[in-house]
This record gives C-alpha cells, structure tokens and sequence, in this order.
C-alpha cells in the first residue's frame, strides 16, 4: 500500500474519531454551575476542549489505523470471510 493511501485512509478515520471522541466530557452549563449568556442553547458546552479532542482523536485513529494496516499485510480477515449474503461455492451468478 502506498504512503499517500494510507494517509488517506488514517485521515477518514481520524475524522470519523474526532466525532466520536467529541462529546466525552463535556458538560452543559447547567450540570457545570456555570451562568448561561442571554439566548444561548440549553445544550451548548461549557467546558469543550478541542485540544483534548484532537490527542483522543490521534490516538483512537493512530491505534485503529495500526489495527487496518496489521490485517492488510497479514491477511487476518479476507473479503471472503465476511461473505453475508451465504452464496453457496460454485454458484454462478448472471443470466442465461
């Protein structure tokens, strides 16, 4: 696998991981005791921290890119072990 495509991909994750990541630890203003500001929704953060995001974020991707690279190389799970649709060996799929 080149180098670009693997930067590729660990940049899909990474961005798939910052969403995940994003609400752990946040805290609204009402559960953080702190005073709200005129018009500001009752679910908006008080405590968001992006840099803390961004470290949970780089290590989840960091460690699931290491995991995707692993089973690439080592063939651990192939497409034909997630075969769903339990077509019979032999078939033939097609018309006529």
């Amino acid at each position: 696998m080149r180098w670009y495509s693997i930067l590729a991909i660990w940049f899909l994750v990474w961005v798939l991981c910052a969403f995940v990541v994003m609400p752990f630890g946040i805290r609204t203003h009402d559960e953080a005791g702190h005073e709200k500001t005129p018009g500001q929704a009752d679910s908006a953060p008080a405590n968001f921290r992006p840099l803390k995001v961004i470290l949970r974020a780089t290590v989840l991707s960091l460690v699931i890119c290491g995991l995707f690279l692993l089973n690439y190389s080592e063939g651990w799970i192939t497409r034909d072990d997630l075969n769903v649709m339990n077509v019979p060996e032999g078939f033939a799929s097609g018309i006529g």
